[in-house]
């Protein structure tokens, strides 16, 4: 995908934005800045960070917002939860494509999460993406299949869903909210 570079914004603008307790990315040339989030938000975020984190072996490692992952395509994103090889980390960020990034649903994240940041992800060549919805509970796992995002997994309450890849694991959306 060609992108249009005149009046874009650099990762060198974004890191010079003062802080000020909002998350700060760069989707495609822009500034984008998103309060902390919610209750719910963090009891699925730290539940699946738990669950993830008792699995994950070398050469991968997981890691929980806020942390900055830095695309090939120039966005730099601080999704949820992301899995990536340990070979792409610097001190500060992780470079190239994670092989996994999860994002969870808020009311101020969520058109973003299901629109642009999906598109960020698969035109950077995200192999797996998820999107957990605290309010359903809801998971939906996408994999990369010729370019394109598929939905391999769409589960919601007690039913549950397993991945294969990038990791074995099963996920039942209600025990991350409960």
């Amino acid at each position: 995908m060609l992108r249009a570079t005149e009046g874009r914004l650099t990762r060198a603008d974004r890191d010079a934005v003062p802080e000020n307790g909002l998350r700060h990315e760069l989707l495609d040339g822009a500034i984008v800045m998103t309060p902390s989030p919610g209750v719910s938000h963090q009891r699925v975020s730290t539940r699946l960070f738990l669950t993830l984190h008792a699995i994950v072996q070398e050469p991968l490692e997981l890691f929980i917002a806020p942390f900055d992952v830095a695309l090939p395509t120039g966005d730099v994103l601080v999704p949820d939860l992301c899995i990536g090889r340990q070979s792409d980390l610097t001190d500060k960020d992780l470079t190239g494509v994670p092989v996994l990034v999860v994002e969870i649903l808020s009311p101020s994240t969520r058109r973003r999460d299901l629109g642009d940041k999906l598109t960020a992800y698969r035109d950077a060549g995200v192999p797996h993406y998820w999107v957990v919805d605290p309010l359903a509970p809801r998971l939906v796992a996408h994999e990369l299949v010729d370019g394109e995002y598929a939905v391999v997994g769409d589960v919601t309450g007690d039913e549950s869903w397993s991945a294969t890849a990038p990791i074995e694991v099963t996920i039942v959306p209600a025990d991350l909210v409960g």
